[in-house]
């Protein structure tokens, strides 16, 4: 378990090899910015075997008291309650309850710490089993997919600036300047149970997630972003993607996780052998159910 986060700037990275050589990248970069004496963002990442990967980033709510406290301790709870909970389990499942166990924890600490009450962080956390990715998501860290060099969001920003946007009453370009677009509806830590959105996906071979905070996305655009990354490893993509935010100056914290598919993508579990034989054939063009 490798946490990332605290003092000015640190970066690790992990790579892990399996049988039909398939391969994760991971690098995690988490750093102060320009104009902050402290950092409030927090990163980690967990190998689990040679196959299965959990990353985790997470942003404290500056505007409450002990935001570096809740993003760390959100990371590092995460992690540890993600070990903790049975591998017979999907691997979704166990990072869905790991991060309600953070949310929890964090809560918790709030009551019992006067100078900590009201403390919250965002969590956006993704874990990799075999080529499939569970990813959950509070608050405006955010999650990215960038394939062919195309680049989607894949998370949802729980702001009340995005929220005027699912509704049409804001354009998606005046609410990267609107003043709400910082203005969370949704926190870990701020209740007891906190509403989590998943998001589950395939990924194969060629694929790069970025997980990021507000203060790296607010500075790039997306198709800044996924073209810095281009042709880079995991850990050379995060610092590269820090340094140009930090060039142009951000005025928040900035965190950059980043996990590259280089092998071959293995069938998922459950998806092996016959079975999978099964499903490949259901999916073809015309077999029964296909939409097409």
């Amino acid at each position: 378990m490798v946490p990332e986060g605290s003092g000015r700037a640190r970066i690790s990275g992990r790579r892990g090899r399996a049988v039909n050589d398939y391969e994760l990248e991971i690098g995690t970069l988490s750093h102060v910015g320009t104009e902050r004496d402290h950092n409030e963002d927090f990163c980690g990442s967990f190998m689990e075997s040679n196959d299965r990967a959990v990353v985790v980033v997470a942003d404290g709510v500056s505007s409450n008291a002990g935001g570096e406290v809740a993003s760390r301790m959100a990371v590092e709870v995460t992690l540890r309650a993600f070990r903790e909970e049975p591998q017979k389990l999907a691997a979704g499942q166990r990072l869905y309850r790991a991060v309600q166990q953070a949310n929890i924890e964090v809560h918790d600490r709030s009551i019992a710490v006067p100078e900590l009450r009201g403390m919250a962080t965002t969590l956006t956390a993704v874990t990799v089993d075999r080529g499939a990715l569970t990813a959950v998501h509070v608050g405006d860290s955010r999650l990215y997919l960038v394939r062919a060099g195309t680049v989607a969001q894949l998370s949802k920003d729980h702001t009340a600036a995005a929220d005027k946007v699912r509704y049409g009453l804001l354009s998606k370009e005046r609410a990267r300047h609107h003043p709400d677009r910082s203005t969370l509806t949704r926190s870990l830590g701020r209740e007891l149970i906190v509403s989590r959105d998943r998001v589950s996906q395939r990924v194969v071979r060629g694929d790069a997630l970025l997980l990021c905070s507000d203060g790296l996305y607010n500075v790039l655009e997306d198709a800044e972003m996924a073209e810095v990354m281009a042709d880079l490893d995991a850990v050379a993509a995060a610092r590269a993607l820090v340094e140009a935010a930090n060039r142009r100056g951000t005025a928040d914290n900035l965190t950059a996780a980043v996990v590259r598919m280089v092998g071959p993508t293995p069938h998922p579990p459950g998806e092996s052998g016959i079975g999978a034989w099964v499903k490949r054939l259901l999916r073809r063009p015309g077999a029964p159910g296909d939409p097409t």
